[in-house]
């Protein structure tokens, strides 16, 4: 008998994982918001057997410093007007070349539960933009994520290794208590240079962690981890975008960087890991 129930938790499981990913309602945003593209070009990028959405924003500088995958959050798409396409749109100007993808979505009427089963379904699509990025001869390579996004970017690196990923950035990254010690003990594996940016307003699962992702990076002895406070921001910068993107520039162009470059600089953040405000 409890091997039937088993077998019976394990199929339902695995068809809640299945059927996470809405694809039809993903393919509906796409349809949505590609003519509404002001800046960068939409495409089309191929993980396994699927078709997905990207924006793609070619750096304005002669020498591209490197490129940022930009991974949205939970609801949302790589155009998204809070956090994602400030970012995505105004890196380039600086010498980013931007890559905004299309994230799984659930239903529209999905639970919380729904959504955090989207994360491993993430990874194919982050390893697509990354042969995407490599294929124009970019091998310096960030991972930005936003809530959702940032548990997706937590995972992937912590899963797959960081690869051809040099640094992260984490905007609001959001962990459920349901997950926490599954998040904290993945960002215990990675050692690659982090800016954990937030508001002094954000949400109560990105303000309850703070020192707990600290202390996970303090534990990987990850001395290139920073975390900066954002004093009157809320989730999404809302009113503060520009700072936002001031704050996450200065780090990049610092710490987004290949071989001994990222090295040499690791060692004056130090005094910084147990959190800035700003």
């Amino acid at each position: 008998m409890r091997l039937i129930v088993s077998m019976l938790s394990m199929c339902l499981l695995f068809q809640g994982a299945v059927e996470a990913s809405d694809l039809v309602r993903e393919q509906r945003i796409a349809e949505q918001i590609e003519e509404a593209i002001l800046v960068g070009e939409p495409l089309r990028l191929q993980a396994g057997q699927l078709e997905f959405m990207a924006i793609h924003t070619e750096a304005e500088t002669d020498r591209p410093k490197g490129g940022v995958i930009i991974l949205h959050g939970r609801g949302a798409h790589p155009d998204w007007v809070d956090v994602v396409q400030p970012l995505r749109s105004e890196l380039p100007e600086f010498g980013w070349e931007t890559l905004s993808l299309q994230m799984p979505v659930a239903a529209s009427d999905a639970g919380d539960g729904a959504y955090r089963a989207l994360v491993p379904e993430a990874f194919p699509r982050i390893g697509a933009g990354v042969k995407y990025l490599n294929d124009r001869g970019i091998e310096n390579i960030l991972l930005l994520g936003h809530s959702l996004g940032a548990r997706m970017a937590v995972g992937f690196v912590a899963t797959e290794g960081p690869g051809e990923i040099k640094a992260m950035v984490l905007v609001g990254l959001s962990i459920h208590r349901s997950e926490q010690e599954l998040v904290l003990q993945s960002m215990e594996k990675i050692t690659i240079p982090i800016l954990d940016i937030y508001g002094s307003r954000d949400l109560d699962e990105v303000l309850k962690t703070s020192k707990a992702r600290a202390n996970a990076a303090r534990r990987a002895g990850n001395t290139a981890y920073r975390q900066i406070e954002v004093q009157g921001a809320d989730h999404f910068f809302n009113g503060l975008s520009d700072t936002l993107v001031a704050r996450v520039r200065a780090w990049i162009d610092r710490f987004g960087r290949t071989g001994d470059e990222t090295e040499k600089r690791a060692e004056p953040e130090k005094a910084s890991q147990a959190g800035n405000r700003s």
